[in-house]
């Protein structure tokens, strides 16, 4: 039996009958339901219903304080730039308590927001334009933050893009085999092993003062993104819950990660993963448009392996899900993390392939806007 969300929804402060909602999205960590109220003139209106993940966020008033703050000052920036604020930022509905979560009398977190109309979200664009936009709208994001002190967020998910924690914990993982799975990923480990020189690559460049800690998103999937459905322009960044100090180069090469090969996440035939030159095109010139003008020469040089990085590190996460039971994110089949390591690790082989062709084309899109 699902929640009643017509419960839920009457604990928020909006005005009507409840009519209906429905499952709504593909995330891996929230419950996200769409839901119908009808005003008392007759219009009918939506709103997106989250109950958040506690296993993942074990602080979500403070994930809901960060979104809070960072939306207010996104809203305040559109209204600057002469854009509505309540369609080029995501705007929380308050609960009838004034906080901007419901908490309930089993514990769960709920929160409620706006449905932006109009727009929609894609898993896979259907055109490198999309891309071009979705890209160019972090990078908007990043600008719009980059006068928001970063000491004034929480920290929600502590050393989440840390590569080198990441790789370390799934080497203690390997070692303990929990559950006896590691003979079915022994070649997916040692595809990591070879890799280690990597992992601290852009951590040394932080800790040498090279790389600056800017406020990022932290999951830029496409999927991130709405998009008009008339102009195919990007309207809002969503899914604020990772919000909090990183680096840009961390959002960058989720971007390449999550957007640049035409497989699913989890595909079985890796014949289909493939790093595609003109999808990583379009993701670098949108970024650039956006961001190129207060990104370092060092962030710049990096894209391209930001890329790579980012996809190792995340098939690392999918492998040690895997290895410890699958935890984390969530699963529909035997075997689905281990499924996803596969086709990222598949990737990074085709990012290696073809990073001297990604760092020529990143250059040339830098020089051309100095």
């Amino acid at each position: 039996m699902g929640p009643d969300l017509e419960a839920i929804s009457s604990q928020f402060s909006v005005l009507g009958e409840f009519l209906d909602g429905v499952p709504f999205g593909g995330g891996h960590i929230n419950d996200t339901y769409l839901v119908r109220l009808r005003a008392s003139g007759g219009e009918v209106r939506r709103w997106v219903l989250q109950r958040i993940n506690q296993a993942v966020f074990r602080k979500p008033e403070e994930v809901m304080y960060n979104i809070e703050r960072v939306s207010a000052h996104l809203q305040a920036k559109a209204v600057r730039a002469g854009k509505d604020p309540l369609r080029h930022a995501i705007r929380l509905v308050m609960a009838r308590d004034g906080r901007s979560f419901y908490r309930s009398q089993a514990g769960e977190t709920w929160r409620m927001m706006d449905f932006i109309e109009g727009a929609r979200t894609y898993s896979r664009a259907r055109n490198p334009q999309h891309y071009y936009h979705a890209a160019k709208a972090f990078g908007e994001f990043l600008q719009a933050l980059s006068d928001f002190p970063a000491s004034d967020l929480f920290v929600t998910i502590p050393d989440f893009h840390h590569t080198r924690k990441r790789f370390d914990r799934l080497m203690e993982v390997v070692a303990d085999d929990p559950i006896g799975r590691l003979d079915a990923a022994r070649e997916e480990v040692e595809f990591v092993r070879n890799r280690e020189s990597i992992v601290d690559r852009l951590l040394d460049l932080q800790a040498a003062g090279q790389i600056p800690v800017r406020i990022t998103h932290n999951d830029t999937k496409i999927n991130n993104v709405m998009i008009d459905q008339e102009s195919d322009e990007a309207v809002c960044v969503i899914d604020l819950d990772t919000v909090m100090p990183g680096l840009a180069l961390y959002d960058f090469g989720d971007l390449v990660r999550s957007a640049t090969s035409p497989a699913a996440e989890d595909e079985r035939d890796l014949s289909k993963v493939k790093m595609q030159m003109s999808m990583f095109e379009a993701l670098a010139e949108g970024y650039l448009d956006a961001a190129g003008s207060f990104l370092n020469t060092t962030e710049i040089d990096h894209m391209a392996f930001s890329g790579r990085l980012i996809t190792l590190e995340i098939g690392i996460r999918f492998l040690t899900d895997f290895l410890e039971g699958d935890t984390y994110f969530k699963t529909d089949r035997a075997g689905h993390n281990l499924d996803r390591c596969r086709t990222q690790f598949k990737l990074v082989e085709h990012i290696e392939e073809q990073t001297k062709e990604m760092n020529a084309f990143v250059a040339k899109v830098s020089r051309g806007r100095r």
